[in-house]
C-alpha cells in the first residue's frame, strides 16, 4: 500500500483526531483536507527514532519508502541496530535520503563487540582485539551514515574472576576502544540490559561508574528505560544521578516491551522530565524506539503513533 493511500484510508477510517497533529502538504493531499479525522505530520518535542520494519505495513518493505513515511509522520531520527551488516552502497543511500529528509542517525550496534563468546570481562587479548577491530569498522560505518553513536555491550560475566578484576578488564578495553572511536567522531554508548542475569552490565549506576573510569567523551551510557525499569526501577532519580554520563535514551514499556502507554511506565512524565533537563542545558538527546507493537498490522502502527502523540503531549 502506498504511503499516501495508507494515511488516507487507514488513519482516516480509524477515526483518529489527535491533539497537536499539524497538517502538512507533504503528507496529506489537498483533496483530503476536508476530512475531519486523519493523522498528519506531528511536531514532536523530542527526537524519537523508529527502526526499519516498524512501519512496514504502512510504507512497504523498501527502506527509503519507510524513511519517507517516518518523516511524514514527524519522526526526525532513525535507529538501525543492524546498520554495520548492510553493504556500503545501501548505507550511503540511506544516509543521502536522511539528509534530504532532515533526519539524524541514532545508534547502530557495534558488530562483534563484547558478547557471551568474547566477553571483555575476561581480559583475554584475543577478545579485546575482536572488540577493537569492531571499533575500527564502526568508524567507517559511522562516517558513511553520519552517525555519532554506536551501541556497545561488554558481554557476560567471567564468573571465575572477582568482580573488581572483571570491571578493571572492561574499563581497560573500553579506554582503548574509546580512543579509536574518538578519532572518527563516534561515541560508544554502553547499554546495561535485563535480557539475562549472565550479562556483566546490568544497572545504570554500574555503567556510570565505568564511564567515569574510562573518562572519555566517547564513552557514555545508553539509558534504555525498559531495561532499567526491569532491573532497578526508580527511573527519574536514576536518570538524574547518571545524567552527566548519559549519551542516549531508548524506549519500551514494561511489561511487554511495546510502545508507551501499554505498560506501567508513565512516559509522559519521564519525557517531560528529560525534556526540561536537556533544555536547561542546551542538550538534545535521541530516543530510540527499541520496542515492538502491542497490535498487529496497520492498526498496530496507528496505535503506536497515537501512543507517541499522547506521551509527547506534556506541557512545559
Amino acid at each position: 500500500m502506498q504511503r499516501r493511500n495508507f494515511v488516507k484510508s487507514t488513519f482516516g477510517a480509524a477515526g483518529l483526531s489527535l491533539t497537536g497533529a499539524a497538517v502538512s502538504s507533504d503528507v496529506v493531499a489537498s483533496s483530503w483536507h476536508s476530512q475531519p479525522n486523519f493523522l498528519a505530520k506531528n511536531n514532536f518535542k523530542l527526537k524519537y527514532a523508529p527502526h526499519f520494519g516498524m512501519f512496514e505495513n504502512s510504507a512497504g518493505k523498501d527502506l527509503i519508502d519507510q524513511l519517507k513515511f517516518m518523516a511524514d509522520m514527524g519522526f526526525t531520527a532513525l535507529e538501525d541496530n543492524g546498520m554495520m551488516g548492510r553493504d556500503a552502497a545501501t548505507q550511503e543511500k540511506i544516509a543521502k535520503e536522511m539528509t534530504r529528509l532532515n533526519m539524524v542517525m541514532g545508534v547502530f550496534v557495534l558488530d562483534k563487540g563484547g558478547n557471551s563468546q568474547n566477553t571483555l570481562a575476561a581480559g583475554k587479548p584475543e577478545f579485546v582485539d575482536i572488540f577493537l577491530n569492531g571499533c575500527k569498522k564502526a568508524v567507517e560505518t559511522g562516517k558513511r551514515v553520519n552517525a555519532k553513536f554506536t551501541t556497545v555491550v561488554p558481554g557476560d560475566f567471567e564468573r571465575n574472576l572477582p568482580i573488581g578484576i572483571q570491571t578493571g578488564h572492561v574499563i581497560d578495553a573500553l579506554r582503548r576502544g574509546a580512543d579509536i572511536l574518538a578519532q572518527g567522531g563516534l561515541t560508544m554508548v554502553l547499554e546495561p540490559l535485563s535480557d539475562t542475569p549472565n550479562l556483566f552490565l546490568r544497572t545504570s549506576d554500574q555503567t556510570y561508574e565505568i564511564c567515569r573510569a574510562v573518562n572519555s567523551p566517547s564513552c557514555k551510557i545508553l539509558f534504555d528505560i525498559y531495561h532499567m525499569q526491569k532491573n532497578e526501577g526508580h527511573i527519574i532519580p536514576h536518570i538524574d544521578w547518571c545524567w552527566s554520563e548519559i549519551g542516549y535514551f531508548q524506549i519500551g514499556d514494561n511489561p511487554g516491551r511495546n510502545e508507551p502507554t501499554t505498560g506501567e511506565i508513565n512516559y509522559k512524565n519521564v519525557f517531560k522530565h528529560i525534556y526540561q533537563k536537556q533544555k536547561a542545558e542546551n542538550k538534545e538527546f535521541i530516543f530510540g524506539m527499541e520496542h515492538g507493537k502491542s497490535q498487529k498490522g496497520t492498526e498496530g502502527e496507528v496505535a503506536l503513533i497515537k501512543a507517541y502523540v499522547e506521551s509527547d503531549s506534556f506541557t512545559v
